[in-house]
């Protein structure tokens, strides 16, 4: 798996959890200290994320990390 399909997948997860809990990005960017279109690059993949930044987004959607990782 290269680079890219990985951040695709990851993004792919990180919008469908978001879409469970009728978050909007700006509320799942509120609730995780992000701003919003850090978000939006992360679920278009266009952005690597961080580790730190992957924790604040799984405790923002209320799921463990390796949900987030989880097809």
């Amino acid at each position: 798996m290269d680079n890219r399909e990985i951040l695709a997948k990851f993004g792919r997860r990180v919008r469908e959890i978001r879409k469970e809990r009728n978050l909007s990005q700006e509320e799942l960017s509120f609730k995780a200290d992000l701003h919003r279109t850090y978000i939006g690059m992360i679920e278009r993949a266009e952005k690597n994320i961080t580790l730190i930044n992957i924790d604040k987004i799984a405790k923002a959607l209320n799921v463990d990390l390796k949900e987030l990782f989880d097809e």
